[in-house]
């Protein structure tokens, strides 16, 4: 079994940083955005950044729950969220930036819900 309280404070230490993704990408209209312009560079960083330590923490969620709690969630493609980390960390000078946007349009948003109801659920 495992610390129920410490999962629910990393989860929600993950849900805070998720939320920032939605503010840095509101000014991105297209892939584009994120390259045109120093501002869009920086945003673009700061979200490779926060995508990076998304996916450190849910391995480490993963490891501490031993694979049991991510699994119940299978909406979410955790594979895919670790992978973008690896890729992230290891070949960021390779980012596509066309999907990066489609992942703060599309999976950011759905990402937020199902962290939200997994502390739900936890507490």
């Amino acid at each position: 079994m495992y610390d129920t309280e410490l999962v629910i404070e990393r989860l929600t230490s993950v849900l805070e940083a998720l939320e920032r993704i939605p503010r840095r990408f509101a000014e991105i209209e297209t892939p584009s955005g994120f390259t045109d312009t120093e501002a869009g560079v920086d945003r673009m960083d700061a979200i490779c950044m926060i995508l990076i330590a998304v996916g450190e923490e849910f391995k480490a969620i993963d490891r501490k729950t031993e694979s049991s709690l991510l699994s119940r969630y299978p909406e979410v493609n955790w594979r895919g969220i670790m992978g973008v980390r690896d890729f992230l960390a290891h070949g960021y000078f390779q980012v596509n930036v066309n999907q990066l946007f489609g992942i703060c349009r599309d999976d950011i948003p759905a990402l937020i819900h199902t962290v939200r109801k997994m502390i739900d659920e936890l507490s």
